[in-house]
């Protein structure tokens, strides 16, 4: 083997354990956020409290706002420790918020959708990695669609109106099938470009679990609103 060779041999793995790592820090927030919301719905005396309470809940969802656009935007700033502990008490806290699936649809039908979450999660991520295309240029696109969406389902807030969700769901399906792949292939760009420190590499490997654990979460409750069977 030439030194050339030995060369890209060694890239390839340290971007493979890169990556292998970005999809633990994932998996440990997923964990993490249906371990909080099975421990909340074990508490039903807490779980009625928080979702009766209309002060509480919004006080919980400014809490995961807080925490989300502080882990985002200071991740490599901070140290890993107060690092970890943000994402690990952001997927506690969402766990907690999304407990409210199980109170509107069947515990099957959720777990269902989970699993079709999880394959297709999958094959756009394998798609993000493997494809020789530049995805690049449809990040843009991709953003602009989000806000789309997102303005879209502030309004319908008040509207009400099916026909505006229908079209912000699978409109949002579509952006965050395209993220997904996106997001995924970035990570390989991050790793090119290096890391001052293993304290960096794993700073930006947190970062970049939080970001496709966003992107897996907000596919699955969109998946829902398709799949998923409401409680009689």
């Amino acid at each position: 083997m030439d030194a050339r060779t030995a060369a890209r041999t060694e890239t390839q793995v340290s971007e493979s354990n890169f990556i292998s790592k970005v999809y633990l820090w994932m998996s440990l927030g997923l964990g993490l956020s249906a371990l909080g919301a099975l421990w909340l719905l074990a508490q039903p005396a807490l779980l009625k409290t928080i979702f009766t309470n209309n002060l509480l809940f919004i006080g919980i969802i400014v809490a995961e706002l807080a925490l989300v656009v502080w882990l985002s935007a200071a991740a490599l700033r901070m140290s890993v420790g107060l690092a970890t502990l943000l994402f690990c008490a952001y997927s506690l806290l969402n766990g907690v918020t999304l407990t409210s699936v199980f109170l509107i649809y069947t515990g099957v039908s959720v777990l269902s959708t989970f699993f079709i979450t999880a394959g297709t999660f999958l094959f756009f991520s394998v798609y993000g990695l493997t494809t020789r295309r530049d995805l690049t240029s449809i990040g843009g696109l991709l953003t602009m669609g989000l806000f789309g969406v997102i303005i879209a389902s502030v309004v319908n807030f008040f509207l009400k109106s099916p026909a505006v969700m229908w079209i912000t769901t699978f409109v949002g399906i579509a952006v965050f099938l395209g993220l997904i792949a996106y997001d995924t292939q970035k990570l390989k760009s991050i790793h090119a470009m290096g890391f001052e420190t293993a304290e960096v590499q794993r700073k930006s490997a947190i970062l970049g679990a939080l970001v496709l654990y966003l992107d897996f979460i907000n596919l699955f409750l969109l998946l829902l609103r398709l799949f998923g069977r409401r409680r009689d």
